[in-house]
């Protein structure tokens, strides 16, 4: 049962864009409150909490099931006040910095891990390079500290890929996790 309650439903605001995923829990408790509306993807058709509890679960579908019901597992809801829409910037951070760059070192290669990645100003700091997306790339101790403060080119070494801001891409999914029937809603 925990399972299932924590299975992933996505989250539209009223104007049916994309906000976030939240667990089936969290999501019954909304329809409950009257917060959000069901939505049936095959029909888009929106169902109020005693409306979604009258829905019979198709045989083998996933289902909470309480003592004299089953309902229906939302794959979807719409939320009926929120409009806002999340932001559409990635973060400047180390993390991000080395998930785009594919946790791979831009001098030479190299995948380390998590840990031993460093962020490498390609115009050093020393030398006035700004800390943002377009001078900051992922590198190996190792590298990083061959290069020192001098830039790629003083310090003889290539980039494999010219820094830039990457683009927002809302990834909808815990865990890896990604329902169908949300592909005509992304």
């Amino acid at each position: 049962m925990s399972e299932i309650l924590d299975r992933p439903t996505l989250v539209l605001n009223r104007h049916w864009q994309p906000v976030g995923v939240t667990p089936v829990a969290r999501a019954v408790v909304m329809l409950w409150n009257d917060v959000a509306r069901a939505v049936t993807p095959e029909d888009f058709a929106t169902h109020t909490w005693p409306e979604w509890v009258r829905l019979v679960p198709e045989p083998g579908a996933p289902c909470v099931r309480a003592s004299r019901v089953r309902v229906r597992v939302p794959e979807v809801v719409c939320l009926r006040a929120y409009d806002r829409v999340p932001g559409c910037r990635v973060t400047f951070s180390r993390r991000n910095v080395a998930r785009r760059d594919r946790h791979t070192c831009q001098y030479c290669g190299a995948q380390p891990g998590w840990d031993a990645l460093t962020i490498d100003h390609v115009v050093p700091r020393a030398h006035g390079g700004p800390t943002n997306w377009t001078n900051c790339v992922a590198a190996c101790a190792r590298c990083n500290a061959r290069k020192d403060d001098r830039t790629p080119e003083q310090a003889g070494m290539r980039l494999r890929a010219r820094p830039t801001r990457p683009e927002w891409r809302p990834l909808f999914a815990v865990n890896g996790a990604r329902v169908s029937n949300w592909s005509c809603f992304l």
